[in-house]
């Protein structure tokens, strides 16, 4: 199972999200291709109300923690409740293009 997979089942478990969202993108960032190191997620739950950005990134960030001692480099998360989902059009933000250097021609 790869890396992202691995990241859904572990959110959908931890979230029972309304919407889950997760996309590699390590292919944006001077990594080889195979790195599966750059993620952006966008988690929609009853869960986050009620709580803080912090603890809501948190609730991921445990949920993900063998993940993230092994291999993921940047972690986007979009935490949001449904009616804040709703709110925002059922849109998040993109993340914005790497500033690290650009891949190798």
């Amino acid at each position: 199972m790869n890396r992202k997979a691995i990241i859904e089942d572990k959110l959908r478990s931890a979230l029972a999200p309304l919407h889950l969202e997760v996309e590699d993108e390590t292919r944006n960032h001077s990594v080889p291709e195979d790195a599966q190191s750059h993620y952006r997620v966008v988690a929609v739950s009853e869960v986050f109300q009620g709580k803080p950005l912090i603890q809501r990134h948190r609730i991921i960030n445990k949920a993900l923690e063998a993940e993230l001692a092994g291999g993921i480099h940047a972690l986007a998360l979009h935490t949001m409740t449904p009616e804040e989902w709703f709110n925002k059009g059922g849109e998040a933000p993109q993340s914005p293009p790497c500033l690290g250097g650009g891949k190798k021609q």
